[in-house]
């Protein structure tokens, strides 16, 4: 893959409140709020990614990158930091809404069941319904993924099919 390629692919950063604690959330291609793009240019899937520990969403930029690429840049590729593992730098502004629930305090929010809350909290305020998840989950974050998936059997997921012909 030619790195002038990776190069020109926009990574936003943001730093929200969710659960009561600081969060960093690296956001592959131009898709900062999926709410607000009601246009038929919305996409209708997101890849979000959960890392392993120590939960550092830098580390998997490159694999954002290489991700949206190979999706023809049609999909936003979303990181996801793990709550209180990112503090925002003091020049940058961490961001809440009033109507936020993730402004809610999640108990234990440092501990396992926090953690799965945390990215539950996040997928139900900042990605609307309807958009299909592929869920990508790298060590304790794929058993956040899947906790999360006994918890909410209902997240819209796009399922791989296997034998699918081309």
């Amino acid at each position: 893959m030619d790195s002038e390629l990776k190069e020109e692919i926009p990574v936003h950063e943001e730093f929200i409140l969710c659960g009561g604690a600081e969060t960093q959330v690296l956001k592959c291609g131009p898709w900062t709020d999926l709410f607000c793009d009601q246009s038929v240019k919305r996409p209708k899937l997101l890849i979000f990614i959960i890392p392993g520990n120590p939960g550092f969403s830098a580390f998997y930029v490159p694999f954002a990158k290489a991700l949206y690429s190979l999706t023809n840049r049609r999909f936003p590729v979303w990181i996801i930091s793990h709550a209180g593992h990112a503090l925002a730098p003091k020049d940058k502004k961490i961001l809440k809404t009033s109507e936020d629930s993730n402004a809610q305090e999640i108990k234990d929010i440092y501990g396992l069941n926090g953690q799965i809350e945390h990215k539950l909290a996040f997928l139900r305020t900042h990605v609307p319904k309807d958009m299909k998840l592929v869920l990508i989950g790298h060590s304790i974050g794929s058993y956040f993924t899947l906790q999360m998936l006994k918890r909410v059997p209902d997240l819209p997921l796009m399922l791989p099919t296997l034998g699918a012909k081309k």
